[in-house]
């Protein structure tokens, strides 16, 4: 089983990125996919979960409006837009399959 995320970077505030993760090695279609974030010193937080169809996202509080989660079960790739970002977004962000497989996380950094 793989994760791989992608994507991650320096940007400046207000800017935008969009973070992919690459699955394999199980049925990536059948399993609730999310993207988790951690920021140094703070717990690990969910940030965004989308059905195993696609057919419905939940997010957290502070990326609502903001951030949008998609997934292409085709290609087994799981999205994450964000937009608006801000210097509270920096955090390593891992993308994990139901509560099973987690990937290496990949650091997003949000400074002017």
């Amino acid at each position: 089983v793989q994760l791989v995320e992608s994507g991650g970077g320096l940007v400046q505030p207000g800017g935008s990125l969009k973070l992919s993760c690459a699955a394999s090695g199980f049925t990536f279609s059948t399993y609730v996919m999310n993207w988790h974030r951690q920021a140094p010193g703070k717990e690990r937080e969910l940030v965004a979960t989308i059905t195993s169809t696609g057919g419905y996202a939940w997010y957290g509080d502070s990326v609502k409006g903001r951030f949008t989660i998609s997934r292409d079960n085709y290609k087994n790739t799981l999205y994450l837009q964000m937009n608006s970002l801000k210097p509270e977004d920096t955090a390593v962000y891992y993308c994990r399959a139901g509560m099973d497989y987690w990937g290496q996380g990949t650091q997003v950094t949000v400074s002017s």
